[in-house]
């Protein structure tokens, strides 16, 4: 269950939106980006990772970070619902999600439980904000410890 309902979020979710919403934690260190890669192992997500275009084995966060180009990650958390992680800062953590895969309740109870998962490890706000802005529109509040819209309502 998500603390989110699909009715009070399912306007943000339309693919006149943007269709590649950015999800960003910021403030955060190799440490952090090497708890992430071991909390997707332990939750035993189906990834995959490249560099230059080529698969390869998750290497250590200090590894991936040092890259001179930039890596991708690519999960899987559940419900066809992808996470195209951007492996090229220590400070920042961010992906991508697939407006077209988050259409409905399922969807959006995984996108939240892997907000809440990431904010909660790391004691840090997760924005997921539209495509190319700084506009939030969803996102894990570590002070109510919940997913919570970030945008304002639509006026009737």
């Amino acid at each position: 269950m998500t603390e989110l309902r699909w009715a009070d979020v399912e306007d943000l979710f339309d693919v006149d939106n943007g269709i590649l919403p950015d999800v960003v934690v910021r403030g955060t260190t190799v440490a952090d980006w090497q708890a992430v890669l071991d909390l997707i192992r332990s939750r035993g997500w189906p990834h995959t990772y490249t560099e230059d275009n080529q698969a390869a084995g998750v290497p250590s966060a200090e590894v991936m970070l040092s890259r001179s180009s930039v890596p991708e990650l690519a999960v899987c958390p559940g419900a066809e619902v992808w996470l195209m992680f951007r492996c090229s800062a220590a400070d920042t953590i961010d992906f991508d999600v697939h407006l077209e895969e988050l259409q409905g309740p399922e969807p959006l109870a995984v996108l939240c439980g892997v907000f809440r998962d990431i904010g909660r490890l790391l004691g840090k706000a997760v924005v997921m904000t539209f495509e190319g802005s700084e506009l939030p529109m969803i996102g894990y509040d570590p002070v109510l410890d919940r997913v919570v819209r970030l945008a304002p309502p639509v006026a009737p």
